[in-house]
């Protein structure tokens, strides 16, 4: 009875179900072709959805031969005999005139994914817990300590003490470049400097609470209280000369008679 009504259904119905035998799931595409006159369109209406199907996007509308080919993609969930109430369909004129057909009913059958051969499938039960098989702890008490013996032979190896280098008989210190050679460069702020500098060391080395980090007033005053015998006014005439040379408020001073004098005074503050 079911086989019969359904050949009387896609009897004139126009809608051409593809694959041939499509299953619960797979896409299913409804086609038809709508003959329309030359420079006439085809439109096509929504797809509703059922329980038993739905659509999967809008229509497709594409030119064919002697019309307008329209199809519309749906899936099933349900197998056995499937009726789909289509959306109706629209010929559009060229001159804005329209023409509305009935969509009609599109009847397939949809298989089963589960084999013919199987007539009344059932839940199968659980299978029983499978025994782990019994393996000997041996080896991975031997990776264990494997992989410990390598860490700890890594970790000794980055912590050694680090090699002792003789130092190279050759190298030597350079020798510092003459302030005559400074002069002829045209640098009196370098030779200026550079005996200021001297200087100040050589006071910082006699008297340490005279360090260099302090002012030149501060420094003096430091020599002053701890070494009254030292030249404090000489070293205040003197300190304050290379300063105005170095800062280039003096460009006129003899800088070579400055930067020997700070040498001599250096070395006679020496402890």
């Amino acid at each position: 009875m079911v086989p019969a009504l359904l050949a009387v259904l896609l009897q004139g119905s126009g809608w051409v179900a593809s694959p041939s035998r499509p299953t619960v799931g797979d896409t299913i595409w409804l086609s038809r072709t709508v003959i329309a006159a030359p420079g006439w369109r085809v439109r096509a209406g929504k797809l509703p959805s059922s329980p038993a199907g739905e659509p999967l996007g809008d229509p497709i509308v594409a030119p064919g031969a002697g019309g307008w080919t329209v199809r519309y993609p749906m899936v099933a969930w349900a197998a056995g005999p499937m009726v789909v109430s289509m959306a109706p369909l629209w010929r559009l004129g060229p001159d804005g005139t329209a023409d509305s057909l009935p969509g009609g009913t599109a009847a397939f059958r949809v298989f089963s994914v589960i084999p013919d051969s199987i007539t009344a499938p059932a839940p199968q039960p659980a299978l029983a817990p499978l025994r782990l098989a019994r393996r000997a702890p041996l080896p991975p008490l031997a990776a264990v300590f494997v992989s410990a013996g390598l860490l700890a032979t890594l970790m000794a190896w980055r912590r050694r003490a680090p090699r002792a280098v003789a130092p190279r008989p050759d190298a030597l210190p350079d020798r510092a470049v003459p302030d005559e050679r400074w002069l002829a460069a045209g640098e009196p702020k370098a030779v200026a400097a550079r005996a200021a500098h001297a200087l100040r060391a050589a006071i910082a080395r006699a008297v340490p609470a005279a360090h260099e980090a302090l002012s030149t007033p501060e420094c003096l005053a430091v020599v002053e209280g701890a070494r009254p015998s030292a030249p404090v006014r000489e070293l205040r005439d003197l300190l304050a000369a290379l300063d105005r040379v170095a800062f280039a408020t003096a460009h006129s001073a003899d800088v070579a008679p400055l930067a020997a004098r700070a040498r001599a005074l250096a070395e006679d503050l020496a402890p």
